[in-house]
């Protein structure tokens, strides 16, 4: 469906912090940092009617000392391209700042081959997008960070953790050397992750209940469990300093996650 930027805007200003509604320079200064997510359904903001499916943005505060702002602009079903069209990379560039951070993850929606709308080719039109969202995070002094794609769950027969995103992955981190892009290789962690956990274990981590058998999206755990390498990645590749993060070594209650009425 083709949104207005009218609706794109309507529809973001839930994730949109109430500090950017400051003005004057001395309010400016004294902001809190906002780190920006644009991203697909697994970071994304789910609500009551999808739960126990989360994303890992929604757990990423978690691991954020409290001078830095999650704004999670992440949407269901969306690629690096799409997200574009319909205006959502430019919601997040009229509001970010010099200081502030782009974390940007695609890929599971590029792949979708069959759908002009979303797709993309991961060492072309996949690279020309992510530089959309570089280049606007840098002309407004912001620092853009690119994430690969985390992994699905998907093993063969013999037990072994299988990737499932192709060339786009590589195609990121070919882009982040050129680009002097600080890169998070999430797609290479969290294959680890599951590699470790095997098969039955990682059950606990993906949104499977009575109904559902989603080897996709996560639950609670697999949430926390993501965002903790994602913060875990912002200090080890400097994006975040020691003072910035918490809890990477501590356990996050599941109960911290909640599920707002998506009329919210």
């Amino acid at each position: 469906m083709s949104l207005t930027r009218r609706q794109v805007t309507s529809a973001a200003l839930a994730a949109v912090p109430v500090a950017l509604a400051a003005t004057g320079t001395a309010q400016a200064t004294r902001r809190r940092r906002t780190l920006y997510i644009a991203g697909d359904s697994t970071a994304a903001q789910k609500y009551a009617d999808a739960a126990p499916e989360t994303g890992w943005g929604m757990a990423l505060a978690f691991f954020l000392r409290e001078h830095l702002e999650v704004s999670n602009h992440a949407v269901n079903g969306r690629s690096s391209k799409s997200f574009v069209d319909e205006g959502r990379l430019d919601v997040i560039l009229d509001v970010i700042r010099p200081g502030d951070f782009l974390l940007i993850q695609f890929g599971h929606n590029d792949e979708k081959s069959a759908d002009p709308t979303r797709y993309t080719e991961p060492w072309t039109t996949y690279q020309d997008y992510l530089r959309q969202y570089v280049d606007g995070a840098r002309a407004r002094g912001a620092r853009p960070v690119l994430a690969t794609p985390v992994e699905r769950r998907k093993f063969d027969a013999d037990g072994n953790a299988l990737p499932t995103h192709g060339d786009y992955p590589a195609a990121m981190r070919a882009l982040a050397e050129q680009e002097r892009v600080a890169l998070l290789d999430i797609q290479a962690l969290s294959i680890a992750l599951w590699r470790r956990l095997g098969v039955e274990e990682t059950k606990k981590y993906f949104n499977w209940t009575a109904t559902e058998q989603d080897n996709t999206h996560f639950n609670p755990p697999g949430a926390i469990a993501v965002a903790r390498l994602v913060a875990a990645e912002l200090l080890h590749r400097r994006v975040l300093a020691h003072r910035d993060v918490r809890r990477l070594d501590e356990e996050v209650p599941e109960s911290w996650i909640t599920w707002p009425d998506a009329a919210a």
